[in-house]
């Protein structure tokens, strides 16, 4: 079958600035399916939810598949050969078998085009149906692949039956859609094969349904994977920190950003599973959602086609820090038919008419647990390069506790300029241009020193 599924995860949603975080990459594969007659249990949703354009990819994405497998066991005449065969089940409110365990593509793509969207969603029954489908007598090797868009709304709780599956020998995929209903991706999971990163497949677009079904129809139809090598980029915000786990194979750190994974051989003999875990910390000063693939590139000797998802990040980091807020609004509302209001604002303090200048500034590598102290000067610069004292401020920026040091933004440090300060010009238009120069001083306000007492 060749790699049969292939995932990357990441093991937190979300992370604060500097915080480390694990990327799994997994593989599976199988061997020849020519070689390794297969049975394939097709399990496709048909509830309410998959009315309209979901169900019509849905279609196309399970004819592609049927007719990918036929190709690859050399059938002829529109037959799935080497005595392989594919069985379709669909289910709603209940589940139907569709067709039993067959070889011709006609009768499979008919019973595919006859589905129609309607009711709730019982997963149970679906695989129930598809576990009664398999012969007991046969040797073929047994395949599930489960496609569903939503969570279980009828029937009851469908482990029992995918674990009796798997104890059979089966080997189950899941293949969600995030509908309009939601779609428990734990439930998925659970009903998959192990490791779940290589048997899950989650998609939030259903036009991406023919080419899931075309790439796991492609990885099954291929023999097990040789000499493998993956070599995983990640995105420049973040660096390689280590190793932290591997089910097979070697594992080599090539620089800040890259590691490669090398596999002799998977899945050759009989249906095998890989995977990979490493430590990554962010080292970038960002904020917001950020996608942890720069690039990921796969090669093996039997040509396997894989692709691996790309996950997004969310980064809490603020390192910028206002040390001086926006002056508090006053809120004030007028009766209507009035023509004469009298509100007492309260205290307001003096205000300059002129320029209010706001500065930031970046203190370079801030240790943790540490203050700093921040002096701000500012000068006014008439046309002859004389400096004119405007503002003199002292700041204290608190101390951050992230476990390495970090650049610290600080904003909001406000001079305000009265134009009658204007040194260039009579005038004193607030619209003519004035120069000024900043001078920044830092230091630690916190020391590892302590004076010892006198004995």
């Amino acid at each position: 079958m060749g790699i049969v599924s292939s995932n990357k995860e990441i093991n937190k949603k979300e992370i604060n600035c500097g915080e480390s975080f694990n990327i799994k990459l997994s593989l599976s594969a199988s061997p020849n399916i020519v070689e390794n007659p297969t049975d394939i249990i097709l399990v496709l949703d048909r509830s309410g939810s998959m009315a309209g354009n979901p169900l019509i990819n849905l279609k196309k994405g399970a004819k592609k598949f049927v007719e990918i497998i036929a190709d690859s066991t050399d059938g002829t005449n529109e037959q799935i050969g080497s005595g392989s065969r594919i069985g379709i089940v669909s289910f709603s409110e209940t589940a139907t078998k569709n067709t039993e365990l067959i070889t011709s593509v006609a009768d499979l793509n008919a019973a595919i085009d006859s589905l129609v969207a309607v009711g709730s969603t019982n997963h149970e029954d679906g695989f129930k149906k598809a576990v009664e489908l398999f012969d007991p007598n046969s040797s073929n090797a047994r395949v599930i692949v489960m496609f569903t868009d939503g969570v279980t709304t009828a029937g009851g709780n469908p482990i029992p039956v995918t674990e009796l599956a798997k104890s059979q020998g089966a080997l189950i995929y899941c293949i969600g859609l995030i509908g309009s209903s939601g779609l428990d991706v734990n439930a998925l999971n659970d009903w998959s094969s192990d490791p779940n990163s290589a048997y899950v497949v989650i998609t939030p677009n259903d036009d991406d349904l023919e080419e899931i079904f075309q790439e796991l129809a492609e990885n099954i139809s291929n023999p097990g994977a040789t000499n493998i090598s993956i070599v995983d980029t990640v995105n420049p915000a973040f660096k390689v920190t280590g190793l932290v786990s591997s089910s097979k194979g070697e594992f080599e750190i090539l620089n800040d950003n890259s590691i490669k994974w090398k596999i002799n051989e998977l899945g050759v003999t009989s249906n095998e599973a890989a995977t990979l875990e490493f430590s990554v910390k962010q080292v970038g000063d960002f904020t917001g959602s950020i996608e942890v693939n720069n690039s990921i590139e796969y090669q093996d000797t039997e040509g396997n086609q894989v692709i691996f998802p790309s996950p997004v990040i969310k980064s809490l980091c603020n390192n910028s820090i206002c040390v001086e807020e926006c002056p508090i609004s006053i809120d004030i509302s007028t009766p209507g038919c009035e023509d004469f209001v009298k509100y007492n604002a309260g205290n307001i303090k003096i205000n300059s008419s002129g320029t209010i200048l706001e500065l930031s500034v970046k203190i370079m590598n801030v240790c943790p647990n540490k203050r700093v102290a921040l002096a701000v000067i500012l000068n006014e610069v008439d046309i002859n390069n004389n400096e004119y004292e405007r503002g003199f401020k002292t700041l204290l920026i608190p101390a951050h506790n992230d476990p390495s040091c970090k650049d610290v933004l600080v904003e909001c440090i406000k001079f305000i300029l009265p134009e009658e300060l204007n040194v260039n010009d009579e005038t004193r238009s607030a619209c003519n241009q004035r120069r000024f120069v900043a001078k920044f001083f830092t230091n630690y306000v916190d020391s590892d020193f302590y004076c010892s007492e006198k004995k």
